[in-house]
C-alpha cells in the first residue's frame, strides 16, 4: 500500500468523524445524555486536526509537480466555493482553509528542511491552545502536516507513537472531565486525533482501505453534500432529545457517501466539486471520464482538501 493510498483512507476515516460531530454540533441541548458526553469526550475535535494535517501534506504534494502561483489559484477557489457553502452553512472551514493556506503555508514552503517547519508548527500550536483554540489552531496543523512529510519518519515509530498518544488522550480526557477547563480539553482533543491517525495506520487493511479511500478521494464533494444534509435534517433532529438520531444520521449518510463514491470513481477520475476545483484551478475543462473501469491513466488521488 502506498502512502498516497494510506493519506486517502486517513482523510476519510476524519471526514466520517467530521459528519458525526458537525451533525451533533447541530442538535446539542442544554440537557446533557449519554450520547453527549461520549460524542464530547471521545469524538469532537478529534477529527479535524487530522484534516488540517492532511492539508499541510496535501500542499507539499501538490507543489511537487506544479507552482506557487498555481496553487494560489487552488486555494482562491477554495475561498471560493467556502463562500458558496457559507450561503448555507456558517460552519463551514473552506475558507479558513485556504486563508491560512496562503497566508502560513505558502511562506513556509520557501524554508528548506521539514524540522524548522515542524517546530515552527509546534509554536503555532501552542499558542494557538493560548488564545483560544479553534480554528486558530489550523495554521500550526497545518506547519504540521509539512515538516512531518518533509522529514518521511519511519513506520517503526507509528506503534511507540500510538502508545504514547493514546496514553495522554486517555489521561487528559479524564482529567478535563473531572476539573473541566478549554486548554486541557484542546489538549485531549489534539492527543487523541494523533492515536486514532496512528491507529487506523497501524490497523489499516485492504477491506478497511477499500472502504475509507473512496471516501477521502471525494472528501471535499463528501463535506459539502453532509453540510447539506445536516441543515436539511436539523429541525428532524431537534425533536429527538436521546440524541440518537443524530448517530443514525451521520452512520447512514456516511454509508450512502461510501457506496457513491465507490461507484463514482469507478467511472470518473475525480469527484463532482473535487473536478469543478480542479478545472477552476487551470481554467479549462479537465477531462474527468474514466475510458473503463482498467483505465492507465489514472492519476494518484488529487492533492488538497479533496
Amino acid at each position: 500500500m502506498t502512502r498516497i493510498r494510506e493519506l486517502d483512507a486517513l482523510r476519510g476515516f476524519a471526514v466520517g468523524g467530521i459528519m458525526l460531530v458537525n451533525t451533533w454540533q447541530h442538535n446539542a441541548k442544554e440537557a446533557r445524555n449519554g450520547v453527549d458526553w461520549v460524542i464530547e469526550a471521545l469524538f469532537q475535535s478529534r477529527f479535524y486536526p487530522i484534516f488540517s494535517l492532511l492539508f499541510g501534506i496535501s500542499f507539499m504534494l501538490f507543489l511537487r509537480g506544479n507552482s506557487r502561483w498555481a496553487l494560489l489559484s487552488r486555494l482562491f477557489w477554495l475561498f471560493c466555493l467556502g463562500l458558496v457553502q457559507h450561503t448555507f452553512y456558517e460552519g463551514e472551514v473552506l475558507t479558513d482553509y485556504a486563508v491560512y493556506g496562503a497566508a502560513v503555508l505558502l511562506p513556509a514552503s520557501f524554508l528548506t528542511g521539514g524540522l524548522p517547519v515542524l517546530l515552527l508548527g509546534l509554536g503555532g500550536l501552542v499558542w494557538g491552545l493560548q488564545v483560544g483554540g479553534g480554528a486558530l489552531l489550523i495554521p500550526g496543523l497545518f506547519l504540521i502536516g509539512m515538516g512531518l512529510w518533509r522529514l518521511s519518519p519511519s513506520r517503526s515509530l507509528l506503534l511507540p507513537s500510538f502508545a504514547v498518544t493514546a496514553l495522554a488522550g486517555a489521561l487528559l480526557t479524564a482529567a478535563w472531565a473531572s476539573q473541566g477547563g478549554w486548554i486541557l480539553y484542546s489538549t485531549a482533543a489534539l492527543a487523541g486525533a494523533a492515536a486514532y491517525s496512528l491507529g487506523l495506520l497501524l490497523a489499516l487493511r485492504p477491506w478497511l482501505s477499500a472502504v475509507l479511500e473512496p471516501l477521502g478521494r471525494m472528501a471535499l464533494t463528501n463535506y459539502v453534500t453532509g453540510t447539506v444534509v445536516i441543515v436539511l435534517a436539523t429541525p428532524l433532529l431537534n425533536t429527538d432529545p436521546t440524541r440518537w438520531s443524530v448517530v443514525a444520521l451521520a452512520a447512514v449518510t456516511v454509508a450512502a457517501q461510501v457506496l457513491f463514491s465507490r461507484w463514482w470513481l469507478a467511472r470518473f477520475r475525480y469527484g463532482p466539486l473535487e473536478w469543478i476545483w480542479r478545472c477552476l484551478t487551470w481554467f479549462r475543462v479537465v477531462p474527468n471520464r474514466l475510458e473503463s473501469g482498467r483505465d492507465r491513466n489514472r492519476p494518484l488521488p488529487d492533492p488538497g482538501v479533496s
